[in-house]
């Protein structure tokens, strides 16, 4: 037997309830309603004009990309996220917003990492991989309060939050992070739902400069190419890029040619962004059809949304995960996503609320 050397982690409760729901459709023949996964289900990105537009037999393709990623592709980023307010250096292009947060864990050298009470497990399970210790505020305002108390530590923000899916005020953050900042604490903001919801956004080119202060973004929620694995990581502090782009080089060798050049014409070619912007409004159009229906017919947890809203492509309902699967909805126990509060959350589920509004209804008017 070989001696091995455990990670620490556990295999994805999602992954696992993915496997079992399948599973129970096969053997029942019977329709469900996949809302534990996270992934824009509305409708996909129609990208057969783009796809035309893409020569694989070039060199770009049929190549290396360069190890930090693709300048035009950057160049792109950098207008389009941080409204030209960076420069290419500050950005990395990577294998989409796990990868990111791996290698933003593995370079900052820092006490430890402090997430939300109600955290996306992932979070947990690489910092286990990492051996980098963690903890947890229970609000924004926790975070006010003992500002102090968090010098040396990394504090991540996920607005909306996964899986809540509440957000706060934009004005109120940019305060909290600006003030995070200046005490020195790092601040990485890992929020890859906003930019389903906000076009012409300009949240990131607000804090981008800020010394302390790290972007994981992905394209998988906000233009729909989960399956091709990629987004980037920004910073302004170039030791930190150093370091993070030798890791992403000896980890993966850097990113697949062909996701950045498709990613590089969604965001600077009228069709592209055509199809963006097509793939948004369904998106969002059915999300909020979604969220007002489980609030007028008083599924929504409402006590996850004091002093915030529901937005994002996750919600809390007030049914149980088992409640639900019986009814053939798959979600995820609230309770795996937190260790402060897990009897409360027992009786809540998260799911999914980016899928067609008429199959959600259908599921749920039988509930």
């Amino acid at each position: 037997m070989l001696k091995i050397t455990e990670s620490g982690a556990k295999y994805s409760q999602i992954s696992i309830i993915g496997e079992q729901v399948k599973q129970l459709e096969r053997e029942s023949g019977l329709e469900y309603l996949y809302l534990n996964q996270g992934v824009n289900a509305v409708v996909p990105i129609i990208l057969d004009e783009v796809i035309e537009m893409i020569d694989f037999n070039s060199k770009t393709i049929q190549n290396y990309a360069p190890m930090q990623g693709r300048p035009k592709l950057k160049l792109a980023i950098n207008k389009e996220y941080f409204k030209g307010s960076s420069n290419i250096d500050h950005i990395l292009i990577d294998n989409g917003g796990m990868s990111g947060l791996d290698i933003v864990f593995q370079s900052i050298d820092i006490d430890k990492v402090m997430l939300p009470s109600f955290f996306w497990g992932s979070y947990a399970n690489i910092l286990n991989i990492r051996k980098t210790d963690f903890g947890f505020y229970d609000n924004f305002d926790d975070l006010t309060e003992n500002m102090d108390h968090f010098v040396g530590s990394a504090v991540l923000i996920c607005d909306p939050n996964n899986p809540l899916g509440n957000k706060f005020n934009d004005k109120d953050l940019i305060k909290l992070i600006h003030q995070l900042d200046e005490k020195g604490v790092v601040v990485i903001v890992d929020s890859p739902y906003r930019g389903v919801f906000y076009s012409k956004d300009n949240f990131y080119a607000q804090i981008g400069q800020l010394k302390h202060v790290i972007i994981v973004e992905s394209f998988s929620k906000s233009i729909g190419l989960s399956g091709q694995r990629i987004g980037f990581i920004h910073s302004s502090d170039r030791e930190l890029m150093k370091q993070m782009r030798i890791r992403l080089m000896y980890a993966s060798n850097g990113v697949n040619a062909f996701a950045q050049e498709l990613v590089e014409l969604l965001l600077t070619t009228p069709a592209g962004l055509k199809a963006v912007s097509d793939f948004k409004d369904k998106t969002r159009n059915d999300i909020l059809l979604n969220i007002n229906y489980l609030r007028e017919k008083g599924f929504l947890s409402e006590e996850f949304y004091q002093n915030s809203h529901p937005k994002g492509i996750f919600v809390v309902v007030k049914r149980s995960a088992e409640d639900l699967l019986s009814h053939r909805i798959a979600s995820v126990s609230l309770s795996f996503f937190t260790r402060k509060f897990k009897t409360e959350a027992a009786n809540h589920a998260r799911i999914c609320v980016s899928v067609p509004h008429e199959q959600l209804k259908r599921f749920f008017d039988e509930v």
